[in-house]
């Protein structure tokens, strides 16, 4: 069976995923009595956008010491949000007065948020990540999707390798929050890149769809897919102040609007397709019920509402504790059914 784990974007939401993967990696340290066990050691393939892009590198991250094991934990994982989010997110005064008159540029600045992730990646590659995965986002220039995929940058070489801090910046360059990511490949190949909310917020389809297309004879009653999402968001527009407003000044609401929608119609797909093969229990997706205590705003980061994120996280694994025990139990279990020869094993090759 081929386990994929599926990462939503969401921005400073991603609090709600990370904290859902620390419980899950606790719990398969005590179910497996390993206290070295680590979330990607228990899934075949990754699937992130966004916020989720940025947990999925994290995961993955190669350690310098031992490059088959993964660098940070996902508590790890999760600080850099608890520890960066506000610095990340913190709007100069100047950048607010534009904001609120609705003037075009990005409300934050790019050089904060890419000094952080330089940090946590350093020059790592996408090559060198422990696990496959694909991780998404848009060329504004080419007017198509731009997948970065790690099975790619092992086969492919420079040409299609990129440095992970690239990556995290190109699949989180959300629309008016920070200016488009211009990247280059290992070979110099230069790539205008928007965040892959855009069109793939929820990740999941991507992730089967890649699986299958790899794996010839897998069929979807032989996935198994655990999806995390950032919360659905009810928040209502008001369509008087729709009208008025200028159109600058009402594009985070669309970019909402449109994010939400994608995920949920992921969702809705994915169900129907677990369904119509008979293995409903092999589709698993956890998210807040409700998102009315936080403030939702991707960009919502002030230390009090961090603090509320982290409320919200505790509360959703709380409410999905026996899910997330089933989950532990049968990852592990199904990694001791599992032959020494691991699946995409065909790329360490051409490493």
């Amino acid at each position: 069976m081929k386990k994929i784990l599926s990462i939503d974007g969401g921005g400073i939401r991603g609090i709600i995923p990370g904290m859902l993967l620390v419980a899950l990696e606790d719990k398969l340290k005590r179910e497996s009595k390993n206290p070295n066990a680590a979330i990607v050691d228990y899934f075949d393939f990754f699937a992130g956008t966004s916020t989720g892009g940025i947990l999925t590198c994290l995961l993955l991250c190669p350690s310098e010491d031992h490059p088959t094991r993964p660098r940070f934990s996902a508590k790890a994982a999760l600080d850099l949000y608890l520890e960066h989010g506000n610095e990340i997110f913190k709007m100069s005064f100047f950048k607010r007065l534009r904001a609120k008159f609705g003037l075009a540029g990005e409300r934050y600045n790019s050089a904060i948020f890419e000094n952080v992730l330089h940090n946590y990646f350093n020059e790592t590659k996408l090559s060198q990540l422990i696990k496959p995965c694909i991780i998404s986002s848009y060329n504004i220039e080419l007017r198509k999707t731009h997948f970065f995929r790690q099975q790619n940058a092992i086969s492919r070489g420079d040409s299609r390798d990129f440095y992970l801090r690239d990556v995290c910046r190109a699949t989180s360059a959300a629309p008016t929050y920070f200016s488009v990511a211009e990247i280059h490949s290992l070979a110099n190949v230069r790539y205008p890149l928007l965040d892959g909310g855009v069109f793939a917020t929820n990740p999941a389809l991507s992730g089967l769809i890649e699986v299958t297309k790899a794996f010839n004879q897998t069929r979807i009653n032989d996935i198994y897919l655990f999806s995390l999402g950032t919360g659905r968001s009810r928040k209502s527009y008001d369509y008087d102040h729709f009208k008025k407003s200028s159109a600058m000044a009402i594009v985070p609401a669309l970019v909402d609007i449109m994010m939400s929608g994608v995920a949920e119609t992921s969702d809705f797909f994915l169900q129907q397709l677990f369904h119509s093969a008979g293995k409903e229990k092999n589709y698993i997706r956890i998210e807040p019920r409700s998102l009315e205590s936080i403030k939702e705003g991707l960009d919502a980061a002030s230390p009090s509402n961090i603090e509320k994120l982290v409320a919200l996280g505790d509360r959703t694994v709380s409410e999905n504790e026996d899910t997330l025990s089933q989950i532990a139990k049968f990852l592990i279990e199904e990694q001791k059914r599992t032959s020494s020869k691991m699946p995409w094993d065909f790329l360490r090759v051409a490493r």
